[in-house]
């Protein structure tokens, strides 16, 4: 008796259904149970430590871009002017270094310290990490905005008083946050006596947790997420490097996902913490994680790193819209942005681009990180993924989101609400 090819047909269609069936059953375990803690080692978070989880609008994930309809957070500070300040005659002077994740809190903290003390703030030059790397302020930042901004809040002067020499200043160290009580304490004395201070920031934490000794004053909130601006030249730069990386992800809509992953940094650094912790991760663990997470090889990478460096070469083999640099910055602006022997612009390209991108993933733990979340935060990008080591064979992006979004811990939520 012959077999009727219909049924054979229809045979085949039914355990085809009840296989996709079983796929949409697995996948739908996968990205509604948080991945086991003691599974994952998380770059910001101990093991073992219950964290809550960021629900994206709607409450279920679809994949790991998002759009960013989260409550929209306005600044809850009102800007401070002078009033009745007490004011004196003296300086207070300061140079940015090592880079735009230092320089929002080195901001910060000359801006707090010059208005208790009722002192005159003077623009600050910018060093790097090479000696007799200095250059301007305005090379970088926007210098009558940053004026403008602090009208009112404190006196600044872009000119370096004549009369201030090594005699009538004092090196004062100052820690990231400080307090009235600590400048009150500490700086004041010494600004009486010498009648003049320069500061120089040192940070006792890598990190921008509130803690209720931390709390953020309008004074500080102000100096933090008011003043600092790009200058038009490095701003249309910063753009036109988005634009392209935006072209480049047209099968993503745009979106692109910007990681701080340096070579160099990472050779120097051990990637376990005192406590055992990850503290950073290479190319082939980022590979991996982003694709458990559901990023598909055409997803579009954008690297921090400077120079191509062989360990990428993974990183690029799964993801083949992987970027740097030197790959989209426009060819007449890399002999003065990219290829001169400071770094001071990469950094600040880097930070930007970061601060920008659609989903922010940093490889390294640390103020690069930290002061990356709060401009996102100050901007409603709230896609910041954690990496992690995860042992399954994928994972929902949203078990990644950073603890500064999910515990809303980060400095900037006492600024934004």
């Amino acid at each position: 008796m012959g077999v009727d090819p219909r049924q054979i047909l229809a045979g085949f269609l039914t355990v085809t259904m009840f296989v996709m069936l079983a796929n949409m059953i697995k996948r739908d375990h996968f990205d509604s149970v948080k991945t086991p803690a003691a599974a994952n080692i998380r770059l910001d978070e101990n093991p073992g430590v219950e964290q809550s989880l960021a629900k994206f609008p709607g409450g279920v994930s679809t994949g790991p871009w998002q759009d960013d309809a989260w409550q929209e957070l306005k600044p809850c500070w009102t800007k401070p002017d002078l009033g009745n300040a007490e004011k004196s005659t003296g300086f207070v002077t300061f140079s940015l270094t090592n880079g735009p994740e230092y320089h929002v809190s080195q901001i910060a903290d000359a801006v707090v310290v010059a208005r208790y003390l009722g002192a005159t703030l003077v623009i600050p030059d910018i060093r790097g990490s090479k000696r007799g790397d200095k250059r301007d302020f305005e090379e970088i930042y926007d210098v009558e905005k940053f004026i403008k901004s602090l009208e009112g809040v404190v006196r600044v002067t872009k000119d370096h008083p004549s009369g201030l020499s090594a005699q009538n200043m004092a090196v004062v160290r100052v820690p990231n946050r400080v307090t009235e009580e600590h400048v009150e304490e500490y700086i004041a004395p010494i600004y009486r006596t010498k009648g003049n201070v320069r500061l120089a920031t040192y940070f006792p934490s890598m990190n921008m947790k509130e803690t209720g000794k931390s709390k953020a004053d309008s004074v500080a909130c102000t100096a933090m997420f008011g003043t600092l601006e790009l200058q038009p030249e490095v701003r249309e730069v910063v753009d036109s490097m988005v634009e392209r990386l935006r072209t480049l992800s047209r099968k993503s809509d745009g979106h692109f996902v910007a990681v701080d992953l340096r070579v160099d940094i990472l050779e120097k650094k051990g990637c376990l913490g005192g406590d055992g912790t990850k503290t950073c991760y290479g190319p082939d663990e980022i590979s991996s994680f982003l694709q458990k997470i559901g990023f598909d090889k055409d997803a579009t990478v954008y690297l921090t790193q400077t120079v191509w460096h062989g360990s990428l070469d993974s990183l690029k083999e799964s993801f083949p819209k992987t970027y740097i640099k030197e790959n989209i910055m426009p060819a007449d602006k890399k002999p003065k942005f990219l290829e001169s022997e400071s770094s001071e612009f990469a950094k600040v390209i880097d930070f930007y681009i970061c601060s920008e991108s659609d989903v922010f993933v940093p490889a390294i733990s640390g103020l690069f990180y930290a002061n990356v979340a709060g401009k996102r935060i100050a901007t409603g990008k709230n896609q910041i993924l954690v990496p992690a080591t995860i042992s399954e064979a994928s994972a929902s992006a949203t078990d990644f989101i950073s603890s500064y979004i999910t515990k809303k811990n980060h400095l900037a939520y006492s600024c934004f609400c």
